[in-house]
């Protein structure tokens, strides 16, 4: 049994080209697509046998090395099977068989049991006692679309509904999504049915949007503090000083800077933050404190912080 031409693939095949070749034949010959067809049962089941072979670097390179004939006559079915899932290659599809699973526990000296268990279970159509059908059960789901969704500080301080277009061209299909207010970078917005269509005739997957909050000018964030940067000089510092503060709405504070002020000092405006979540408290603006130091000093500026100098300053 020639693997690498049941799964159509070269020799030099990488593990993603593997997979990608194991998925397009898996979908062709899945029992959801050929209740009751035999050729496709055991089109299935060589394919999947090709690919615990093949994704099983161990085993890869024995078949590379010994060929078909030998690799048969070394490994029974139990062996190709064995610590291969039977969840984790079909989960892809939809399809969870429960009990564990493994082919190498199916019987003894085979792993083709569970084959037949699957394709037995699709051959028995129609409502049960329960009036549960199988044929809507199965079903395949569209896989999930992400993207990432950049937003603004604005936009999470007020919230609010933003439309993406999904799509290049004119026929692109908009989607409007709600942004909750206080929202972090990270977190995740769920669309329902607007990801990939399904293989199968199923419903549709959702569209995961990745939030990602863009750096601002002049405010950065700590959770759901801001925080701004302002500069005065050192008399300031020492004697104290008003200066004006920007908030996030565009408002412009007057806020006292205490004198003996330390280089890095923050000054705490309650309520000036970002919200908690939807009608929740605003965390506060932090007033980062920094120290204008000149350059160059003019003859004068010398002279006096000489003198400050000389009484200890």
């Amino acid at each position: 049994m020639d693997y690498y031409k049941i799964l159509e693939l070269k020799k030099n095949a990488n593990p993603a080209e593997l997979k990608k070749a194991y998925r397009k034949l898996a979908l062709k010959y899945h029992p959801d697509r050929n209740q009751g067809n035999k050729e496709a049962e055991e089109r299935f089941k060589q394919i999947s046998e090709a690919y615990a072979v093949l994704a099983d670097p161990e085993k890869r390179k024995q078949y590379d090395t010994f060929g078909s004939s030998d690799f048969q006559q070394r490994y029974t079915h139990e062996d190709i099977f064995r610590n291969a899932n039977i969840n984790d290659i079909l989960r892809e599809f939809g399809i969870n068989l429960g009990g564990g699973g493994t082919f190498g526990t199916t019987g003894p000296g085979s792993g083709k049991g569970i084959f037949d268990e699957l394709f037995a279970r699709h051959s028995r159509v129609g409502p049960d006692a329960q009036g549960h059908d199988p044929r809507q059960q199965r079903l395949l789901r569209g896989s999930d679309l992400q993207l990432e969704l950049p937003i603004s500080l604005e936009e999470v301080l007020h919230g609010g509904e933003k439309t993406i277009a999904l799509g290049r061209d004119a026929q692109a299909d908009k989607v409007a999504v709600k942004v909750p207010p206080g929202i972090e970078s990270g977190k995740k917005l769920r669309v329902s049915g607007k990801g990939g269509s399904s293989p199968m005739g199923g419903p549709p997957g959702d569209l995961l949007l990745l939030v990602r909050v863009q750096p601002h000018l002049v405010f950065s964030r700590e959770g759901h503090n801001l925080v701004v940067d302002r500069e005065i000089p050192i008399s300031g510092a020492l004697l104290g000083a008003e200066i004006e503060i920007p908030t996030l709405e565009g408002r412009q504070l007057k806020v006292k800077v205490p004198a003996g002020s330390k280089p890095q000092a923050r000054l705490r405006l309650k309520g000036y933050g970002l919200p908690t979540g939807p009608g929740g408290v605003r965390g506060d603006l932090l007033v980062r404190v920094n120290l204008l130091v000149p350059a160059k000093l003019s003859p004068e500026q010398q002279e006096l912080v000489q003198k400050l100098a000389a009484t200890g300053l």
